[in-house]
């Protein structure tokens, strides 16, 4: 996911690593956590990969140089990539992904945006209607953790529903055929 959410922050402007890990804290910081000690070594092997490349330096408040990274076509085929993929995690993960990906959803093809929304849905709607009867709390705390998690579950599901429907809205009829032939 950091990677995901790199690739999208630099896709909108070049960054050094510092305000990389700003902008992170930012907008994602209900997604992902990252440390100085993760995206130096992510920079380094993105740059390496040739999906990255530097920019330029600045000098830092510290006196020393710091190296502003900018995205290169490579790293925009590998974000698509990413932001198109549906990998197998576990459903706290799948939700802090999907969030990432709203975040970035501008630099998407409309037909895109709606294929990644309606993943969304579908996987919501089967996480909410098939719970496993042996694993619903009897204990009063914890029956009442669960309905607040069912709630927020539904609401996501209203959510993704609104956004679909803005979405469909905004894309020609003629995308939209395209788009279900595909699906």
């Amino acid at each position: 996911m950091l990677e995901l959410a790199t690739l999208g922050l630099l896709l909108q402007e070049p960054l050094h690593g510092y305000r990389l890990k700003q902008q992170l804290e930012i907008f994602m910081s209900g997604c992902i956590s990252a440390n100085y000690g993760s995206i130096y070594p992510l920079l380094k092997r993105l740059e390496e990969g040739g999906e990255i490349a530097t920019l330029g330096e600045e000098e830092g408040e510290a006196g020393s140089n710091r190296k502003i990274y900018t995205i290169t076509d490579q790293g925009r085929d590998r974000w698509r990539e990413k932001m198109l993929a549906h990998p197998q995690e576990s459903w706290v993960n799948s939700r802090s992904r999907f969030l990432i990906k709203f975040v970035f959803f501008k630099y998407l093809q409309p037909a895109e945006r709606i294929k990644v929304l309606e993943h969304r849905l579908m996987v919501s709607k089967l996480r909410l209607e098939t719970p496993e009867p042996e694993i619903i709390p009897t204990d009063t705390y914890k029956k009442s953790a669960w309905k607040y998690a069912m709630q927020v579950l539904q609401g996501e599901i209203n959510w993704i529903n609104e956004q679909l429907t803005k979405e469909k809205a905004n894309i020609s009829s003629d995308e939209l055929a395209v788009t279900n032939l595909k699906n």
